[in-house]
Formats: structure tokens, C-alpha cells, sequence
């Protein structure tokens, strides 16, 4: 079953792709220039790119549901945000740049 789009994330500049959208797509390698394909990274079909290290860990943790409730309501990346919380407590100092504490 596919999901239908969340109506808050829905860019009219750049809209999701059709079924004809993807039958007319082509290769980059047609067409693009060959100066560009010279300097894209080199990959077999499916490959990945480096990878990076993560620097979080998963983990489960349980709070008071009004703690919970009120880094919900700032919105989006309200889980950065506890983070952020956490690091000050446990470092002493702002987690974030430029930002005054």
C-alpha cells in the first residue's frame, strides 16, 4: 500500500514523479555533457558512496510525559533538541554553534 504525501512536505516546484516521468527519464551519460561525466564520481550501478561513521546511537529512554509533551510541541527536530538538552547538561556548554547559552 502506498502512502499518500504528507500535504505539509509538498513542493510544487519540484513534484513527485509520474509513471511517464520515469519512462521518459534517460541516462545521465546521454545526457549530460562529457565534461561533467568526466569529473562524477565513478560508481557500478547500485553502488553506494562512502559511508560515514555514525555519530549518534539508537537507544531507548524514558521521560515524564510532560517533557515528552513539550519538546513534541516545538515541532520538527524536537529529538535534536533533547539531544542538544542532554549534551549542555552533560558537557556544560551549548551544543550548538553560534548559539549563546
Amino acid at each position: 500500500m502506498r502512502k499518500r504525501p504528507n500535504p505539509e512536505l509538498i513542493d510544487d516546484e519540484n513534484p513527485e514523479w509520474t509513471e511517464e516521468d520515469f519512462r521518459r527519464a534517460r541516462p545521465a551519460a546521454e545526457v549530460l555533457p562529457p565534461e561533467l561525466l568526466a569529473i562524477l564520481p565513478k560508481r557500478k550501478p547500485g553502488q553506494r558512496g562512502p559511508q560515514h561513521a555514525p555519530v549518534k546511537k539508537k537507544i531507548s529512554l524514558r521521560v515524564d510525559a510532560e517533557v515528552l509533551a513539550h519538546y513534541k510541541a516545538t515541532g520538527p527536530g524536537w529529538q535534536s533538541r533533547v539531544n542538544d538538552a542532554l549534551k549542555k547538561a552533560a558537557l556544560g556548554k551549548s551544543s550548538r554553534k553560534g548559539r549563546a547559552a
